[in-house]
């Protein structure tokens, strides 16, 4: 008995189906890497937030204060607390100018020298006016960076970010 012969359309169409299916994959497989390499371009913001400092009557005029806020961080699944820094200013209790509490230079945690009566960053001797964030001494590039803020029923809030370190322009990251 003689085997029937296979016949072109089964073989066409075989062809085919395994040239879409080869296609599907590679635009499955593509598409988020692809996604990966061009998001950076577009720069998409991260939602801002707002983290609450404490009420804007407890923070006493000309004398600079370090508070520490914790803030939360989504990353897909994954939830994390950061702990981060900030210097509230203000001289008359209803405005108030918040630095980052990371030196521009390399990025160390200053603190306030009440004889000097100027921020002072213990890494490379790096110091800052407290009412502006002028650099006045060391090797920081660029002025503290000074951090958007808000009052909201009688309580300070600010919206933490970091900036790239050791540049002269503020960048954020």
């Amino acid at each position: 008995m003689t085997q029937p012969a296979v016949s072109g359309t089964r073989r066409r169409f075989l062809k085919w189906a395994t040239g879409v299916g080869a296609l599907g994959s590679a635009i499955l497989a593509g598409l988020p890497a692809l996604r990966a390499f061009i998001a950076p371009i577009f720069g998409r913001a991260a939602p801002q937030t707002w983290v609450k400092l404490g009420e804007a009557d407890l923070f006493d005029p000309d004398v600079p204060t370090k508070v520490d806020v914790v803030q939360t961080v989504s990353d897909a699944w994954v939830e994390t607390r950061e702990l981060h820094s900030v210097w509230v200013v203000t001289a008359d209790g209803e405005h108030f100018t918040v630095f980052s509490g990371r030196c521009t230079h390399l990025g160390c945690a200053f603190a306030y020298d009440k004889a000097q009566k100027h921020f002072q960053c213990p890494c490379h001797q790096g110091m800052f006016d407290p009412k502006t964030g002028a650099v006045l001494g060391g090797p920081p590039p660029r002025p503290l960076d000074q951090l958007e803020t808000k009052i909201d029923k009688g309580d300070l809030y600010v919206a933490y970010q970091d900036f790239r370190v050791g540049t002269a322009q503020k960048i954020a990251v």
